[in-house]
């Protein structure tokens, strides 16, 4: 990837629609999914077969996936806890999976019942199960930054963690503060002692926008050589399992900043923007985003 390009990894159709009380229908996520990608976004994350139990929103994800018009030369990554739902999603029809883990003890917990440890051990034959189907494993480091039970979390901790990942055969590293509590002196930290385990090409970033520092953050990352960012159109999501955690930073404030960077994204603004009015339409709200709000269709 050239130095002035960055790759956007959309997750609005999978993290931000996740926590949504009322259920979303296949198809306005299956048209979101092809509007995003019909907007530029390279990757578009799908769905997540995880168990319908702890995630009813996505119990429609083998309906998703198989419904899609794929486009060409767009990746539509989908999460997967276990080899039975990469069985599941193989089935289905995924070609990328996602896995998921954290750097505290204590959000592990809470948010996929085992100790990090066990998850990862549980990730490994995932990983080697992908990689004999030929998938492409992506892993996300929940927490990097600050844990709402834990408080702290040692850079130790993350890069054991994303190093374990990258062993693996993970070929991409996602580290979100998934709480939105960190700044951009802590970011750039982070990054740069990952960096040393994980080659810069292979990290990813994930930031919430909870307390405003989202793009603050993105920034201080893409000084550190980071060019790969997750971002959620219309600043949709949340995780369940941080109390007070807000959305994703927005897709349409992210690109609207890379291009003032004189970055390439290859996404065209206006029709995400539209995506954005769209899809915040569809489930009664105003979007998130801050260029959304002042810059309307009409």
């Amino acid at each position: 990837m050239a130095a002035d390009c960055v790759k956007l990894v959309e997750v609005g159709a999978r993290d931000g629609l996740q926590n949504e009380a009322a259920h979303v229908p296949v198809s306005i996520k299956i048209e979101l999914i092809e509007r995003l990608a019909n907007a530029g976004l390279p990757v578009v994350e799908a769905t997540s077969f995880v168990s319908p139990k702890w995630v009813p929103q996505m119990a429609d994800a083998a309906e998703v996936l198989s419904g899609l018009q794929r486009k060409p030369g767009v990746s539509y990554p989908v999460l997967v806890p276990n080899l039975q739902g990469l069985e599941r999603a193989h089935r289905a029809g995924a070609d990328y999976v996602a896995v998921f883990t954290a750097a505290s003890d204590a959000f592990a917990r809470k948010n996929i019942n085992c100790t990090i440890a066990d998850s990862l051990r549980r990730i490994q034959p995932l990983t080697a199960r992908a990689k004999a189907l030929g998938i492409p494993v992506r892993g996300y480091v929940s927490c990097v930054l600050g844990c709402p039970y834990q408080g702290d979390v040692p850079i130790a901790d993350v890069v054991r963690v994303a190093a374990t990942l990258a062993e693996m055969g993970c070929c991409e590293i996602s580290l979100g503060d998934t709480i939105g509590i960190g700044t951009p002196v802590q970011a750039r930290a982070v990054v740069q002692a990952v960096a040393e385990v994980v080659p810069i090409d292979a990290i990813a970033v994930h930031f919430h926008d909870t307390r405003g520092q989202a793009l603050a953050n993105i920034y201080a990352c893409i000084e550190q050589g980071v060019r790969s960012i997750d971002a959620s159109v219309a600043g949709l999501g949340g995780c369940p399992y941080a109390y007070g955690a807000s959305g994703n930073v927005a897709t349409e404030d992210l690109v609207y900043l890379l291009h003032g960077l004189g970055m390439q994204t290859g996404v065209n603004l206006d029709a995400l923007i539209e995506t954005s009015h769209w899809m915040s339409g569809k489930l009664g709200r105003e979007p998130a985003s801050k260029l959304a709000r002042v810059k309307t269709t009409n």
